[in-house]
């Protein structure tokens, strides 16, 4: 039985996880998943006896290791842990805990760091992409104080630089810039997260409502689950019923000076922000002509940025879009300014294998 393991729990943009080397982690994915599962204290609603905070997005893991791809320093692992139920799933990426891995790398001793910053090449293991985050180490130390303020984090830190190359599969993964779901017009869209992008009033809600108000509609979420089970189809994702992607973002026309509103779904939580990798993905969807949004959308006349508006704020995502040979539309250039901030560095001491329950407890009882 594993007693105690390294552990850095980190805010990675508007998500909080652990933080692990992959050296201290068992190396049979399963192992390491029951591990996992004991130090986050899942399954329980409350997360009561570890690190998790009771919510997907606090409830995050990213592995990290030296990397043997020669464009990367590092590989990092992305493992969304269950909450209420015992699953531990690498199915997608996570552009929020990402923020975190550069420093968390310098932290470690896998990447020197320079004099006045550092960019840490970083391969995502989950997709196979890759991104540079670029983030200020004076005198060869990460800092974590600066002006830099995102929305959905109280207070200000030092701004982590996220670049992502252009995406290696389709912008489009079904190949069409729209398609039709029992009535429904979406748009499937990848650039770094599989998402479906959904016009608010073609569900017959109005895209502003808040997220708890919009996990409370019973007739809401079975319709989303019936779009995002074919939209994964559709994606050549397989059966996603078991899977967090894809993503399904509501769009409505902005209110607060940026390019559009947003609710994303995760899928079925509702989002109280919006993920990096999800963000990409609307910004590059709404610069498709003929795509859903793209109507709803008010895009600056010049330069890159698109201003996404979720429920907690905003984020700015530098998005530019090209053509292949063929003409479809590619991702030329895609760029997010996060924050980390480092919370606690020390040993996690799991639970025991024979305490751990094997499926959620009870609600009842007192609390």
């Amino acid at each position: 039985m594993t007693d105690a393991v390294p552990c850095l729990l980190m805010r990675g943009g508007t998500s909080k996880g652990a933080y692990f080397l992959a050296r201290d982690l068992p190396a049979e994915p399963a192992a390491r998943d029951a591990l996992l599962l004991r130090i986050m204290g899942s399954p329980d609603e409350r997360q009561i006896d570890g690190l998790g905070g009771a919510h997907p997005l606090t409830s995050k893991v990213a592995v990290v290791s030296p990397s043997s791809d020669p464009e990367a320093d590092v590989d990092y692992l992305f493992l969304q842990v269950g909450v209420e139920r015992p699953e531990v799933s690498d199915r997608q990426n996570c552009g929020n805990i990402l923020a975190g891995v550069g420093p968390f790398a310098v932290e470690r001793g896998l990447v020197t760091a320079g004099e006045e910053e550092t960019s840490v090449r970083i391969r995502m293991v989950n997709s196979g992409g890759h991104a540079t985050a670029t983030f200020p180490t004076p005198g060869g130390r990460v800092r974590y104080q600066g002006d830099a303020e995102i929305s959905g984090v109280p207070g200000t830190a030092a701004p982590v630089v996220i670049a992502f190359p252009p995406g290696a599969g389709p912008l489009l993964p079904t190949g069409n810039v729209r398609d039709d779901i029992d009535g429904t017009p979406v748009t499937c869209v990848d650039n770094g997260m599989p998402t479906v992008l959904i016009a608010a009033s073609s569900l017959k809600v109005t895209g502003y409502e808040r997220p708890k108000d919009l996990e409370e509609d019973l007739a809401l979420a079975d319709r989303l689950r019936a779009i995002r089970l074919e939209a994964g189809r559709l994606m050549g994702l397989g059966d996603v019923s078991d899977t967090t992607v894809p993503k399904l973002t509501l769009l409505a026309a902005p209110r607060d000076g940026g390019a559009v509103t947003t609710r994303t779904f995760i899928p079925v939580r509702c989002h109280p922000s919006i993920g990096v990798l999800g963000a990409a993905s609307v910004a590059a969807g709404l610069r498709i002509e003929g795509a859903v949004g793209a109507d709803l959308a008010e895009l600056p006349a010049g330069g890159d940025r698109v201003r996404i508006e979720h429920p907690t704020g905003f984020l700015d995502i530098e998005s530019s879009l090209g053509t292949d040979s063929a003409g479809r539309p590619v991702a030329r250039r895609t760029a997010v300014v996060r924050t980390a901030r480092k919370i606690f560095d020390g040993t996690v001491f799991p639970r025991s294998a024979e305490t751990a329950p094997m499926s959620a407890p009870s609600p009842g009882g007192r609390r």
